[in-house]
This record gives C-alpha cells, structure tokens and sequence, in this order.
C-alpha cells in the first residue's frame, strides 16, 4: 500500500472529534463574553434607569413653578461611589437647567415621551454610560440625564470571565479525556479481533472466530472476510479434487504407455510388438490430448485481454482445422452463418478454443458418417454446434459441465474437460452455454449465447 494513503483510525477520529469540539467550546467561551457583557450591561443600565427614576421623584410643582428638591447631603449621597464617577442633569423646557455637573453629550436622534435611552458617550477625557429619559409633566417636560463611568461594568464581566474561562478550559480538558477515552475502547474490538487473525490457521480455512461484543458497524467486514475464506476453501477444494483428477486420468495413459512399452521391448512376435506400439500411439495421444485440455482449462482461468472478435471469422477457420478430423470419420462437417461481421467483445485465444471443443466434441462423440454443423448468428449473438449422435440424456446434462465427466457408459476416448472448458470461457465473457435437443430429434445441440 501505498504510505501516502494509510492513515490512523485512531487519530483521524480524535481529530474529527476534537476538532469539533473545539470550535464548540470557541463558541461556547464567545458566547460566555458576549452573555457577561449583555449581564453588565442589563444591570449597569437598570441602575441608571433608577437612579434616572430617583432624580425624577425629586421634582415637585408649586403652581405653574417645577421645583427639584434634593438637598445637598442627598445630591452627595446619589453622587457617591468608590469605583465609578456620576454625572447628572435635568432640564425643564420651561425652566431650563435645574441640576448640571458635568457637560452631556446631546442623546442622538428624538426621544419617545417615558422610554428610557442608553448610549455611550464622552464627558470629558472620560468614556461613559448615559440614560436619557423624557418625562412629561402636566405643566412642564423634563429631560432627566444619568452618566457613570464603566469601571463597575467592566470589573462586572471580568469577574464572570475570571469563573467561566477556567470552567470552559476544564471542561475542555474533560471532554477531552472523555474523547481519547471513548476511542480508546471503542478500538479495543479491532485489537480483539487483530488478535484473532494473528491466531487465525489458514490451512482450515474455518470461519473467524468473531469476538464478543462486535459492534454492529463491523459485522459486514467481519461477513465479507467470512464470505471471502469460504470462496478460497471452494477455490482450494475445487482446486485439489482438479489436481486429484487430473492426476487418475493421467495416470491411465501412464500406465497403459508404460505395460504396452514393456510388452514391446519383450515381444518377440513382430504383429504383436507392431499391435503394442499401436496401444503406445494411443496412449501418447490420449495423454497429450488431456494435457493440452489441461492447459486450455488453466489458461480459461487467468486474466486475458478483451478485445473486439470477429466470431464468424474464427468460426471458419477453425472448421478448416477440423476438416481432416471430420474427413476421418466420414462426417459431413458444415457452417451456416455469415461470412464475417459477428463481432463480440473478448479473448480471440479463448473464443478461438471454445469452438474447437465444441466441434471436437461433435466429431468425437457423433455417429459416423452423420453431420456436424455450426451456426451463427449476429442479432442476438448466437453460436451453436450440433450434431446427430446418441445425444446426452436430460438427466446427465448438469453433469457432463462438471470436469472429468465422461458419462455413464464412460465410453469415448475424451477426457471430460471439453463442455467444462467451454462452460468456463463462456462465463468469462459473459455468455451463456445450454445443452439442447438437436432439432431434427437425434443428437445434441450445444448453444451458446453471448449478452447483447
């Protein structure tokens, strides 16, 4: 594999979640100073509205005269505090100035009549909080204006940041731990079953040993490796009855090549020594019939390239090559399809061997003397060989697909691997093989028939 796609598990997620959850805890201390100066604010700005209210009690009417009766000890009692600085005025529309002690920046925009405004504003080198407060009397309008400097506000949202940060930053770290935590057991199942596999004998080929508590996220891994295993114990068994078959039917020839070649060497009699050499022929002909089936059979099974196939141009050359196998047993070997133009996606090798067994089975196992034909044709693609010998029985089809089948009777001198090799290259490219009832009643037609 390559090292720039590995990655951990382990880390990516503690950085998809830790990610997350620190920009959550960003918020969340955002959102804590913005909370703590909303606080101060509401309780800075309720106090100036009081004090605003207070001042507004202070004012009394004699006759068509407003008077604001806040003695000295009063007005230094409501100027009094050890942290900020407050200022005051009240104005009368009629009157004019009736308390003042510092100089207030003008409210902006009109005021509403008993609405209460706050805005921020300079006296001086000093930034203050200011409330404004309309107030009208049934002889007279007041203007009531209340500042103060913002050092309680400010030690306000200090004092509440000074507990919330420390508390966010815990929390942080025992999300934290929480996190790193919950990965660390949650992973703990991979390490089970890592565990698992390094115990794991491949020899059986058994299913995993699927520890407990696997969460539900792994069981399609856990099933695709269990589906996997059974696929290479099939393959493996598929593989060693191949190789065990292989082995008896190599073993006949073998040993018939080998008692006819003793036979020979001691026969004195030269029509029996000429009769021994002609089981020997057969025998070596038999052998390198079946290894060549062999070898067609293992090449069916490895990856070739596709590319377009002309089927009908294959067809008939490989009837010319037939010709002289036909000719032997008097056959009258036939084609009846197109010229060229039947094109197909595949392998030309293996196309070119699926029909060579097809006909080679037609010739071997069809009556002397009587017909083979094959027949093509293009829309939809469709090749078949038949012939007019003893034809399979129903029953027997499944099996004559099956390799080293070789019938009932076992008669014939095949190998039993020429319909399972055309069975295999046919899959291969994505065709489909059925054996029929030759047409006219007699024989056996093979069909192939390749996706549109």
């Amino acid at each position: 594999m390559n090292k720039s796609t590995r990655f951990s598990l382990r880390r990516r997620l503690l950085v998809r979640l830790f990610g997350p959850l620190s920009l959550t805890l960003i918020f969340g201390a955002l959102g804590t100073i913005w909370l703590a100066r909303h606080i101060a604010s509401v309780v800075y700005d309720r106090w100036l509205y009081d004090a605003a209210m207070t001042l507004a009690q202070q004012i009394t009417h004699d006759g068509e005269r407003s008077i604001l009766d806040l003695p000295k000890a009063a007005k230094e009692m409501f100027e009094f505090d050890s942290i900020d600085e407050i200022s005051e005025e009240v104005r009368s529309l009629k009157h004019g100035v009736m308390l003042h002690n510092a100089d207030f920046p003008l409210p902006p925009g009109g005021l509403a009549l008993n609405t209460p405004y706050f805005y921020d504003g300079r006296i001086g080198p000093r930034q203050v909080r200011i409330v404004a407060v309309r107030l009208q009397y049934p002889n007279d309008e007041f203007l009531i204006q209340v500042a103060q400097t913002r050092r309680k506000h400010d030690s306000i949202i200090e004092e509440i940041l000074r507990y919330a940060v420390p508390l966010l930053a815990l929390v942080l770290m025992l999300a934290g731990v929480v996190v790193w935590l919950a990965v660390d057991s949650g992973l703990k199942v991979i390490d089970r079953l890592t565990r698992n596999l390094d115990r794991y004998e491949p020899e059986k080929l058994a299913p995993l040993d699927k520890a407990e508590g696997v969460p539900t996220e792994l069981e399609p891994l856990l099933n695709a490796l269990d589906q996997l295993i059974a696929r290479v114990a099939n393959s493996q068994d598929v593989q060693q009855r191949f190789i065990a078959n292989a082995a008896h039917q190599l073993r006949t020839p073998l040993t018939t090549l080998q008692v006819q070649t003793e036979r020979a060497v001691r026969e004195p009699d030269e029509a029996r020594r000429a009769e021994a050499f002609t089981h020997i022929l057969t025998a070596v002909r038999r052998a390198r019939h079946l290894t060549n089936q062999l070898l067609t059979l293992a090449r069916s099974e490895q990856s070739m390239p596709m590319t377009p196939v002309d089927l009908a141009e294959l067809a008939r050359e490989e009837l010319e090559r037939w010709a002289d196998a036909a000719i032997a047993r008097h056959m009258d070997l036939g084609y009846d399809g197109p010229d060229a133009g039947v094109w197909v996606p595949g392998s030309a090798v293996l196309l070119r061997e699926l029909i060579g067994n097809l006909v080679d089975n037609a010739i071997r196992y069809g009556q002397s003397g009587g017909r083979v034909t094959l027949s093509l044709q293009s829309s939809p693609v469709l090749l078949a060989v038949d012939d007019d010998g003893p034809g399979i029985p129903a029953q027997e089809r499944p099996l004559v697909l099956e390799r080293f089948y070789r019938g009932q009777d076992g008669s014939g001198d095949g190998c039993g691997l020429g319909l399972p090799i055309v069975k295999e290259i046919a899959a291969r490219h994505g065709a489909v093989l059925r054996i029929l009832d030759h047409p006219r009643g007699r024989g056996t037609c093979i069909e192939i028939a390749f996706a549109q």
